[in-house]
């Protein structure tokens, strides 16, 4: 047995990079186990939306202390990992969430058409004053790239490339990881795998009530100069035919990626109920980038298929089990919320309180009634 010690974790997506950065800054030992390239499971992809409105406060107040994190790790580590874009919110939902974001202090208002526009040059004109347009200015784009390299760099040696087969609580106290290579002993074991997450708890005896989906989005040129300023988008209006849109800029904002909020389902091993529905789903995108982002080039450049792991109270639900000194973590939508996250899930291994109340019950990120 390797007695490595300190706290494992389990995964080098963003929210096992953000955990394990966590633990350094408290002076924590680490290591992190990952057995394919970090960021290159959910988390891969050139961009995501960072955007401060959730239906549930606690999920508000949680992106701000997100937002913060990231300009704090910025500013550490070198690299921008949120731009300064904004995020416009389009429709019902938007206008909906908008008294909380004031509540909690984010810069955010309805705005006219003129703004819109502003914001987002290849958006089509709004039809109507009826469409809420809700722009999120401290919003943007995560550089994810950056991000995850920025992160993975900062880990330098404590990242090992390894398939951990099994973790398993120790009666007398810590946890043991089982990889191809290794068998390893620690004080506390975070489990963030993504896919893997599912299996790797059974082991344990838990069994967190993931729904798997497979997931599409596309990525489209700008037409002509990049713009200056090119906000992210959530459409939950259907004006356009859909809802439940989502996009994102690309660094230096000739590129913009879109997908249409929705998943084929999958099977807890993978398999895909209907695989042809990844197919509609790019056809849908395309359609919807024709009809509201005349802006773009309608024929992708890229394209990008991801596993979803979802809760049932909701798309941004989150929520960590333990079994002894195991943690396991599973939600959707993580990647804006993972700084804050990783302090959070960093506490609880080293057996503090952590902000966040992750536990099943609390239902954090809990849709709207």
């Amino acid at each position: 047995m390797d007695a490595a010690g300190g706290i494992g974790v389990v995964g080098a997506g963003i929210v096992g990079l953000c955990t394990a950065y966590a633990l350094l800054e408290r002076g924590a030992a680490v290591r992190v186990y990952e057995r394919g390239v970090p960021g290159g499971g959910q988390s891969g992809g050139a961009s995501r939306v960072f955007r401060h409105g959730h239906d549930d406060p606690r999920m508000v107040a949680a992106a701000v202390a997100s937002r913060a994190v990231y300009e704090e790790w910025s500013r550490r580590l070198g690299v921008e990992m949120v731009s300064r874009d904004g995020a416009l919110a389009l429709g019902p939902p938007a206008a909906r969430r908008l008294p909380g974001l004031r509540a909690a202090g984010v810069p955010a208002a309805r705005v006219a058409a003129e703004a819109v526009a502003r914001a987002l040059p290849p958006l089509a004109p709004l039809p109507g004053a009826a469409v809420p347009a809700v722009l999120d200015e401290a919003g943007g784009a995560i550089r994810t790239t950056a991000a995850v390299e920025a992160l993975r760099g900062a880990l330098g040696d404590a990242l090992v490339t390894e398939e951990v087969l099994a973790v398993r609580d120790l009666p007398g106290g810590g946890a043991e990881v089982v990889a191809g290579g290794t068998v390893a002993r620690h004080d506390a074991v975070v489990v963030c795998a993504g896919r893997g997450t599912a299996a790797l708890a059974a082991g344990l005896g838990l069994a967190p009530p993931v729904a798997l989906g497979a997931h599409v989005r596309l990525t489209f040129r700008v037409r002509g100069d990049a713009p200056a300023r090119l906000a992210c988008l959530q459409d939950g209006s259907g004006a356009w035919g859909e809802t439940g849109v989502y996009a994102a800029a690309l660094p230096g904002n000739r590129e913009y990626a879109v997908g249409i909020s929705e998943h084929v389902d999958a099977a807890p091993d993978g398999a895909l109920a209907d695989p042809g529905g990844l197919a509609a789903l790019a056809d849908r995108t395309r359609a919807y980038v024709r009809r509201a982002l005349p802006g773009l080039d309608p024929d992708p450049v890229a394209s990008r298929v991801c596993w979803t792991t979802e809760l049932p109270w909701g798309p941004d639900g989150v929520a960590a089990w333990r079994a002894g000194d195991v943690l396991v973590v599973a939600g959707h939508n993580l990647f804006k919320q993972a700084p804050g996250l990783g302090r959070s899930l960093a506490a609880a291994a080293l057996g503090d309180e952590p902000a966040l109340d992750l536990r099943p019950q609390a239902r954090l990120g809990a849709r709207a009634a």
